[in-house]
């Protein structure tokens, strides 16, 4: 096989970097005690990453371009102290990884970039503290840079070394750090920096890093022993800001922050910075950003927001994941604010929650989200957790189809309470079974047999269930598949490439061999799949 291109291998990871984060994101939260117990650690990382993945992306198809892409990505959507960090390692990152002749052949620039990674990090942060995610970076980079010195060193075995010293420095966190050691967990910083790092070996190798232990010395690790409302003592506000400035500013302006609070984190390199501190005066954090260049996007949180009760919303706000013109007029039909992305690509959070704010121009409203595809899950759970975090009441319900999505908000009724609201449209999306109708593309074994180009395939429930050559014969057979479990309404959601009678003859065999079941046939507008199909 050809190699990999290196600027392939860095995109590839920032794609299994953001899944993973995402698989963890809920465990991270959980663990997050330090510096402030705000539960909020595993959701930055993610919205960190995501907006690293999305410039890179973007980037031209070369090892430094895609590289700096990611690190100004991670800068400009950093979140929270960790993500400011990350930010800031993965600036470290292309710096080496920019350097003219730097290739991934062997592992020698890969430990050069976690060395300065790591360097970077702790330079970032005011008062570095020992027993944080600073502590797992320079292990890892220590083990790094200890096997790129020795024979044959790898880009995978560097890799390896790395990821396996991460994992040893984040059990010692607790030990280093006292607020951590009384919790019963380990640092959630360091745990999110060790999921990124398995990420990287997995790309590589097709590794798949064991699971953590479910518990730290006696405390769960989704349950730490976060301290009382009346224990938490520190600054009001954390206080964020994008902020463009020539270098020279950067030093005063540390300073002035570090008079007035704590947590200080400066990430960034030439005119562009992310700048994040706690303080109990927000006004004057934002001053002296003003005083040392132009702050913008600028973000003001209440920290011990996550200790009160929300205040009672005055409204609902249902947002909803469309895959086809048809589709959204069919949500929006139904009172859901739409998202609709290009094909091919599943919505980002920022897009989920500029929804939101459409739906909702006071931003104090419950929300309700319909992802309504299975890649849509994880951005519409960190995009829920955002919004908590500014006190607002946030559910997602799981929808992994459209037809799912369609079920729930039949039963919607914003004026029904929200918890009872949330139940009914969970439980309606959950009992209506989805199938679908495309066609192969290439050739490629699935759960039915070995399909080719051309072929039909039914899908039932996410699994390719049923190879034809007919696209109303598979259609039928899918429909009769999920309807004999039981049902008693089929909904037919027509695509681009529905030709014309092919929801009709799927309607007249549901007629013949199921009459006690009713059929409604809807324009979904949706490309790959000619029909959509749900049992309830």
């Amino acid at each position: 096989m050809p190699p990999v291109p290196d600027a392939e291998i860095v995109l590839r990871w920032c794609r299994a970097g953001l899944d993973a984060l995402a698989a963890a994101r809920e465990e991270i939260d959980a663990l997050n005690v330090y510096p402030v117990p705000d539960g909020d650690t595993g959701t930055n990382l993610y919205l960190t990453m995501e907006a690293a993945l999305q410039h890179a992306e973007d980037a031209e198809p070369t090892l430094a371009a895609t590289a700096e892409a990611a690190a100004r990505g991670a800068l400009m959507g950093a979140r929270g102290n960790s993500g400011i960090i990350v930010a800031q390692m993965l600036r470290g990152v292309a710096d080496v990884l920019g350097r003219e002749g730097t290739t991934l052949a062997d592992g020698r620039a890969l430990a050069d970039g976690l060395d300065r990674a790591a360097d970077e990090a702790r330079r970032a942060v005011a008062e570095p503290v020992e027993g944080t995610i600073l502590s797992v970076a320079r292990a890892a980079a220590d083990a790094a840079l200890r096997r790129a010195e020795a024979p044959d060193p790898t880009l995978p075995a560097v890799a390896l070394a790395a990821a396996a010293a991460a994992h040893e420095a984040l059990d010692r966190t607790p030990a280093q750090l006292d607020v951590l050691r009384r919790a019963g967990v380990v640092d959630a910083g360091g745990r999110g920096l060790t999921v990124l790092l398995d990420a990287f070996d997995t790309v590589l190798t097709g590794r798949r890093p064991l699971p953590r232990p479910r518990t730290v010395g006696t405390h769960t690790v989704p349950a730490p022993a976060l301290p009382s409302a009346q224990e938490t003592t520190g600054p009001a506000y954390e206080v964020m800001y994008l902020l463009d400035a020539p270098q020279e500013r950067i030093d005063p302006l540390k300073r002035t922050l570090a008079g007035i609070g704590d947590s200080l984190v400066v990430s960034g390199a030439g005119d562009e910075w992310n700048v994040h501190v706690h303080t109990d005066d927000a006004g004057a954090a934002i001053e002296a950003g003003i005083t040392a260049g132009r702050p913008h996007r600028i973000s003001v949180t209440y920290l011990p927001v996550q200790h009160h009760p929300p205040a009672t919303a005055q409204q609902r706000v249902v947002v909803a994941f469309a895959a086809g013109d048809g589709l959204a007029e069919l949500f929006a039909e139904a009172g859901a604010v739409v998202v609709a992305t290009a094909t091919g690509h599943r919505p980002s959070t920022g897009e989920m929650l500029s929804a939101v704010d459409r739906g909702d121009a006071t931003r104090t409203g419950d929300v309700v989200i319909l992802p309504n595809e299975r890649d849509a899950v994880p951005v519409a759970e960190a995009a829920a957790a955002e919004l908590r975090t500014h006190g607002r009441r946030a559910a997602v319900i799981p929808t992994v189809a459209q037809v799912q999505g369609l079920a729930a908000l039949a039963v919607h009724e914003p004026h029904r309470a929200f918890d009872a609201d949330v139940v009914a449209m969970t439980a309606a999306a959950g009992q209506t079974r989805h199938g679908a109708v495309t066609i192969a593309a290439k050739q490629a074994v699935t759960m039915a047999g070995r399909c080719e180009p051309g072929d039909v395939l039914g899908v039932v429930d996410g699994d390719f269930a049923v190879i034809g050559a007919d696209l109303l014969e598979v259609a039928t057979e899918v429909v009769a598949r999920m309807l004999a479990a039981g049902g008693e309404l089929v909904t037919v959601v027509t695509g681009d490439a529905a030709g014309e009678g092919l929801a009709d003859g799927v309607a007249r065999a549901v007629r013949r061999g199921h009459p006690e079941a009713d059929t409604v046939v809807y324009r979904g507008g949706q490309p790959r799949y000619p029909l959509l199909l749900g049992v309830e």
